[in-house]
């Protein structure tokens, strides 16, 4: 019986295959470059979420706006929370225009709060484009106190959680410990969807879940009045919920508000797209050029509104701009931070 293949082996092998463009490829014509290739997204996590979904989506249709249009190949490289990706990207994966990622929305965060598995640096990488943003919504039962903030300040709401670290748990803390919010958190869920479903029970009287979820599989809830969405943990409130307040409007101070500014930009940054530093500016510009085109291209418009998905692109320059944000946060808002998560 053979040994199976380590995720290192897995990572070398495809760099290896990544890697046999000629010296002096960025000097060649794009159409010349491209043309035969097979150009790798990396997909930092399995099957079954959006992350998946995003990057097989733009390799299905991003081909066709390369030039010279070469193959776009979404290739799983899970683990670690998509670190495995996000560091193959970094430093090993091919630095001709052949390979991109689409990585955890948390990156630069991740970066910022010093986590042990981050070897790369956020606004080192090439940013390439977003596809959507992921809106996580706080949902609360009609029977609730929870169905407003206000109302969350008066007696303790309790909150499904996934657990430590998990934006079930992080919000909760934040907005407990900033504006005196009295959510209690329920912790054992395996996920959003186990939340949702504890809170019709009675057992929890409010989740938190992507707005894109709510919109498609219990929007009936919300129209007849049986939940409601008090918060969305984005840093401007989303056009499908302008009624909706955006969880930096419930700052008192200007820290404050830059704490939550950085736990909230993760959700703008969504399910973007990124390829390795050291790229040569034409070769940048040719991807993100591809990637925009791709984003009206009329036969993907179609997938995506079939699915009914969440769909808010945005360019390199706005997903640059958060990055630099995140890693811009003062050192004491974060070990503020790491104290109010750390706390039970």
């Amino acid at each position: 019986m053979g040994k199976t293949a380590t995720p290192a082996l897995i990572i070398s092998a495809i760099a290896a295959s990544l890697s046999m463009s000629a010296p002096n490829a960025s000097a060649q014509p794009a159409d010349q470059f491209f043309k035969g290739k097979n150009v790798t997204i990396a997909i930092g996590f399995s099957a079954g979420g959006t992350y998946d979904l995003f990057g097989r989506l733009v390799a299905r249709h991003m081909g066709k706006h390369i030039p010279g249009n070469p193959t776009v190949i979404g290739q799983s490289m899970p683990g670690a929370g998509s670190f495995v990706a996000a560091n193959w990207l970094y430093a090993v994966a091919p630095k001709d225009g052949t390979a991109m990622a689409i990585v955890s929305q948390t990156i630069a965060m991740e970066e910022a709060l010093k986590n042990k598995g981050v070897r790369y640096k956020s606004a080192e990488f090439n940013w390439i484009g977003r596809a959507t943003s992921n809106n996580e919504i706080q949902v609360f039962w009609h029977t609730s106190k929870g169905t407003t903030v206000e109302g969350a300040k008066t007696e303790a709401v309790p909150v499904a959680s996934t657990g430590p670290g998990s934006p079930s748990e992080t919000y909760p803390k934040l907005l407990n410990a900033l504006i005196g919010t009295k959510y209690k958190l329920i912790r054992g869920y395996t996920g959003s969807t186990a939340g949702l479903l504890a809170m019709e029970r009675g057992e929890v009287d409010g989740a938190l879940t992507s707005w894109n979820t709510m919109k498609t599989t219990r929007k009936a809830q919300l129209d007849e009045k049986k939940a409601f969405i008090a918060i969305q943990y984005l840093l401007k409130r989303s056009p499908d919920l302008p009624d909706v307040p955006a969880v930096i409007e419930l700052a008192t101070s200007d820290a404050d508000r830059q704490l939550l500014t950085f736990a909230a930009a993760s959700g703008d940054i969504g399910r973007a797209f990124i390829a390795p530093p050291g790229l040569a500016p034409q070769r940048v510009k040719i991807l993100r050029d591809a990637f925009d085109a791709t984003m009206k291209d009329p036969e993907l418009l179609n997938e995506v509104n079939k699915a009914q998905l969440d769909f808010e692109p945005a360019p390199a320059s706005e997903l640059e701009r958060l990055v630099k944000v995140t890693l811009a946060t003062p050192p004491e808002l974060i070990e503020r931070m790491e104290k109010i998560l750390a706390a039970d």
